[in-house]
């Protein structure tokens, strides 16, 4: 799948807390970054569309399953803002709401930028990535399942583009 942008950079990942799935996105894309030898010209972070949890590590069924994977799911809860907006060339939003929270919050120069994260999934065909904080831990490994095949697509056009 081919999205018509300007080079990567940078890459902002949204759900609605950033405990979740933001954080697990982070994550999984910056591994596959130092995996690909990009992780010095690509940087990434996350943030939420609420500040329910500002400040909190990843919720810990998420850092569980991430270890499982290799990765150190770290970071802490922030709420996302119109600066990132500006600052991000890519933003992903995790589920339509977080999508249209973020539409809403940008603005003509910067509305292009906002993405849905499934759109870049490849092997796996789910309308949104689905919140696992209410379910058990196969939800958190379905998500990182997600997460891990989208963010593959988006260093495989990463390299492309270079």
């Amino acid at each position: 799948m081919k999205h018509s942008q300007p080079a990567i950079t940078s890459i902002l990942f949204v759900c609605m807390g950033n405990i979740c799935r933001s954080p697990a996105g982070e994550n999984v894309m910056r591994k596959q970054l130092e995996d690909a030898g990009l992780a010095a010209v690509v940087s990434c972070d996350s943030a939420g569309t609420h500040g329910y949890h500002i400040g909190h590590a990843p919720d810990s069924r998420m850092i569980e399953a991430g270890r499982k994977r290799g990765l150190p799911m770290t970071g802490a809860a922030r709420k996302v803002t119109r600066n990132d907006l500006d600052t991000f060339d890519l933003v992903l939003a995790m589920d339509d709401d977080n999508f249209e929270a973020l539409i809403a919050l940008s603005n003509e120069h910067n509305r292009h930028k906002v993405k849905r994260f499934v759109a870049y999934c490849v092997s796996r065909k789910d309308s949104e990535v689905p919140d696992p904080y209410h379910g058990e831990m196969r939800d958190f490994e379905h998500v990182l399942d997600l997460l891990e095949d989208g963010c593959a697509e988006i260093v495989r056009e990463i390299q492309k583009s270079r």
